[in-house]
């Protein structure tokens, strides 16, 4: 009977962590997340690039599958004080879409915006829309439009 009692007191010892293990692990995950943010960082910002020129486009298709389909002109405009504040797509004094701004980014694009005629092209191919960040190590995005009125959304500068 002793012996068991020696055996049952001996493994309630040794469960756990010791003092030791507990903070030597928090020092490796510390060491550990001090390298990863700066990159985690980037990789947020290079996802809010991506995210913005994928928004741009989908909005470029929006506004040209509405030509066709009401056979009018529509129109996609920057907000006051330009792309990276939003833009609406609009049928004359009729808003059908507006997109909020993007804080951090840098859009740049047509000055007057683009107008889709109500065969879905083009009158004009425009000058690209560049997407980026200052100060940033994160990729640019180009999004061009091709006189099909069809936008392309890839990496790198315009």
């Amino acid at each position: 009977m002793t012996r068991f009692k020696s055996l049952s007191s001996a493994c309630r010892r040794s469960t756990g962590f010791t003092l030791i293990e507990l903070i030597t692990t928090v020092f490796i995950a510390a060491i550990l997340l001090s390298i990863g943010t700066p990159y985690f960082g980037d990789f947020i910002l290079g996802q809010r690039i991506r995210t913005a020129a994928s928004d741009l486009a989908s909005s470029l298709v929006y506004a040209r599958s509405e030509a066709v389909k009401r056979n009018t002109g529509v129109t996609i405009a920057p907000a006051t004080g330009g792309w990276q504040n939003g833009w609406t797509v609009t049928v004359g004094a009729a808003v059908l879409s507006s997109h909020e701004a993007f804080t951090g980014l840098t859009l740049t694009g047509p000055v007057g915006g683009l107008v889709y005629n109500s065969n879905g092209r083009l009158a004009a191919v425009p000058t690209p829309f560049g997407i980026s960040a200052s100060g940033s190590s994160a990729i640019p995005r180009c999004v061009s439009v091709d006189l099909s009125g069809l936008p392309s959304n890839l990496a790198g500068s315009c």
